[in-house]
């Protein structure tokens, strides 16, 4: 990490991880005390730790960084969002997609209610991942064996959520990047599927057992496809710290529960048809540079998340002022030498956290080598051979 950017991202690193520590403290009193009382309760009680620290990061898009989201979507879809459950699929095209969709959900409301189907090690990062399991995210290990039951159990929870919620789901399993494209490329060719251009092939069984589970309480999948124009750069977490700017393009089509099709085959089938019309979706913003098929909606900039990371930098300041007047901290080589460690424990941390974000370091979804079709093979088996 440069030392330019060090000094920027280090009281960042400072005002997010001390204030989400104490999030993470009452978030677990909580838990202890209040869940096992009242589910609901709890659940309202951590939406609200969830928003307070969760808006320093969407604060970070919108204030820091300047990070212009342009939403693409009819009326009516719009004005619906953060008004009920719904699934979230989108491409996964930039290491930020995820904090994309905080920023959406807070201009919907629901960013508190916000979940995802995330990788099992994304809960051990420090603050923000203890946060998402408070919250209820679900964390799966990239193998079927052991997630079928995890994200059933996980889905059936959601049932009585007592606020409309967003549970998001990336169905391309990782990131994409280049090389990732020429492998799901490949493997098309070698199974006679339509050839990715801009996405990856999607694996459908995380998806048809949500689509299982969910359909008879959410009434909606929002078909989310991420675009970055061609004159800006893409967003990274050090673009973010950095205070530089980028676009991004969302696309947003609400799509109802209750038109999918019955069978598990039929949706799995759904799912990838819908790839492939969001492949040819970003042919066409390559070509125009936006969505022109649906208008542009307004989503502002609302000023919550600003005067919350103001509120918590008064609050951090005033508290480290007293301890440091109370321990007299800074007046001796041992207490000089603490801070140091101290500091250095935050710079690695927000380092971990930026290196946990880029694409080049997520990990490939496994697929099976790609084998010539066999017409007697069996459509089964080569459906789990996708996956």
């Amino acid at each position: 990490m440069a030392i330019a950017a060090a000094a920027v991202i280090v009281p960042l690193g400072l005002l997010f991880f001390i204030s989400g520590l104490a999030v993470n403290l009452i978030q677990a009193v909580c838990f202890v005390l209040i869940r096992p009382l009242s589910k609901n309760t709890y659940r309202k009680i951590n939406r609200v730790l969830a928003e307070l620290l969760w808006l320093q990061l969407v604060w970070l898009v919108d204030w820091w960084a300047g990070v212009k989201i342009e939403v693409f979507a009819d009326h009516e879809s719009f004005n619906l969002m953060g008004k009920e459950h719904a699934l979230v699929i989108c491409n996964h095209r930039s290491d930020i997609d995820w904090l994309v969709g905080w920023v959406l959900a807070q201009r919907s409301g629901c960013l508190g209610s916000t979940l995802a189907v995330m990788k099992k090690s994304s809960k051990f990062l420090p603050v923000i991942g203890w946060s998402m399991w408070f919250s209820e995210y679900l964390f799966l290990e990239r193998s079927w064996a052991k997630d079928e039951n995890t994200l059933k159990a996980g889905l059936q929870r959601l049932k009585d959520f007592p606020r409309p919620f967003w549970l998001a789901l990336f169905v391309e399993g990782t990131r994409f990047t280049q090389a990732k494209l020429l492998a799901a490329q490949e493997y098309a060719t070698s199974q006679g599927l339509p050839v990715p251009r801009n996405v990856l092939i999607p694996r459908t069984k995380g998806f048809v057992s949500a689509v299982s589970h969910m359909r008879s309480f959410v009434p909606a999948i929002y078909d989310m496809t991420v675009a970055i124009p061609k004159s800006s750069p893409s967003p990274t977490m050090l673009r973010l710290f950095k205070g530089q700017s980028s676009v991004v393009h969302v696309h947003v089509k609400r799509r109802l529960m209750k038109e999918l099709p019955e069978t598990d085959e039929a949706v799995a089938q759904w799912c990838k048809d819908l790839f492939v019309e969001k492949d040819k979706l970003l042919d066409k913003h390559i070509a125009e540079d936006t969505f022109s098929d649906q208008p542009l909606q307004d989503t502002g900039r609302p000023i919550k998340s600003l005067l919350v990371v103001a509120s918590w930098a008064c609050l951090v300041a005033y508290g480290a002022y007293n301890f440091l007047q109370w321990s007299s901290l800074l007046s001796s080589w041992k207490g000089l030498a603490l801070s140091a460690v101290g500091l250095a424990i935050v710079t690695i941390l927000m380092q971990i956290m930026i290196l946990f974000s880029q694409s080049e370091r997520s990990t490939p979804a496994k697929v099976a080598p790609g084998k010539p079709k066999n017409n007697s093979e069996s459509s089964e088996a080569r459906r789990d051979k996708q996956q």
